[in-house]
């Protein structure tokens, strides 16, 4: 093994100090505390990043259970929209048009959202339902 390539020599001392310690610890519990804290933090993190991926995902399910008609008729006829455009457009024009669209300059952008994400951010949810 070449171990040059390791990343052993970048962890920071505190971490190398918990990796090696015993189980039932051996340091003091303000450190104790401190590396619990550090994990709970980290832990509050990561679930509010699932908690908003899926509450894209009811979202994106109640767009195609009908549970709001008029947003899933809108979806579905942009879909088959979009569908016949695609298949009667050049890939390299559409990949010409998104890079032009995506590279615009800051003075043709706005600051408001855009009208997709709009719709679909007042999509039911069901974080929308609990108090």
């Amino acid at each position: 093994m070449d171990t040059r390539l390791s990343c052993a020599d970048n962890g920071h001392p505190d971490e190398l100090d918990e990796e090696f310690d015993t189980f039932p610890t051996s340091r003091l519990p303000d450190l104790v505390r401190m590396r619990y804290d550090r994990l709970r933090s980290i832990a509050g993190r990561i679930q509010t990043v699932v908690g908003d991926l899926a509450t894209q995902g009811e979202r994106l399910q109640s767009l195609l259970s009908w549970r709001d008609p008029r947003a899933t008729a809108l979806f579905v006829i942009f879909c088959l929209v979009a569908a016949i455009v695609l298949y009667v457009t050049p890939f390299q024009v559409v990949a010409l048009i998104t890079g032009f669209y995506v590279l615009r300059h800051p003075k043709f952008r706005h600051k408001l959202p855009g009208v997709p994400l709009n719709f679909f951010r007042r999509l039911p949810a069901k974080t929308d339902s609990m108090l």
